[in-house]
């Protein structure tokens, strides 16, 4: 979720390239269902030779997927950067970030949750599978759980169900204003922090 556009106009790395063509995408595949967007589409926005979408990412399909997963995939640094601080903190911190970044890219967040668009596909079901076990991990490091073993496959499954209600929660925000930020702030950071010290010890 940390694609950024580089400056027009001046030449590009390879990885920046790559990068640049990965960020309009991003924004294209929120502003258009899939099917309404083309290689050159894309290529124009970056500033590319339609040429560069097949080099670096072999067809917009295969670009479609990487867009998926860079909006639905939460980063290591992010964990990284948490603050030190007690359970409370690191969770409001937790939720804090995961708004800021679907608010940041709303419309392409929510195309990317839903597939974009493109059915039943199985490479986006498998990065937005993979996305939720990163996503399990990660906060079970951010809640200090990452090492518990006591029914671990049972903790894991709570984790990946609180992921699918943050995901409803954004929406209930986003797409049908039904909640506000604040609001859904306080729905996330009271859940987990519940999940954390009542239910897992019920366990």
């Amino acid at each position: 979720m940390g694609v950024t556009v580089a400056p027009r106009g001046r030449r590009l790395e390879p990885d920046e390239r790559r990068e640049q063509i990965l960020s309009c995408a991003v924004r294209l595949f929120g502003e258009r269902p899939y099917a309404d967007v083309s290689t050159s589409d894309i290529a124009g926005a970056a500033g590319v030779a339609r040429g560069l979408i097949n080099h670096y990412f072999g067809t917009k399909k295969g670009l479609f997927v990487e867009a998926v997963r860079v909006l639905v995939t939460i980063p290591a640094v992010a964990v990284e950067q948490l603050p030190e601080g007690d359970l409370a903190v690191r969770v409001d911190a937790s939720v804090t970030w995961f708004l800021d970044v679907v608010s940041r890219h709303s419309t392409s967040w929510l195309a990317a949750v839903d597939g974009g668009g493109v059915g039943r596909d199985q490479d986006i079901a498998g990065v937005l599978a993979e996305a939720d076990e990163i996503a399990a991990d990660s906060i079970l490091v951010a809640v200090g759980l990452d090492g518990a073993t006591v029914h671990r496959d049972e903790l894991r499954a709570m984790i990946r169900a609180y992921c699918g209600l943050a995901k409803a929660a954004a929406r209930e925000w986003l797409e049908r204003g039904a909640l506000d930020r604040a609001q859904v702030h306080v729905l996330l950071v009271k859940t987990l922090i519940t999940l954390v010290e009542e239910v897992y010890p019920a366990l």
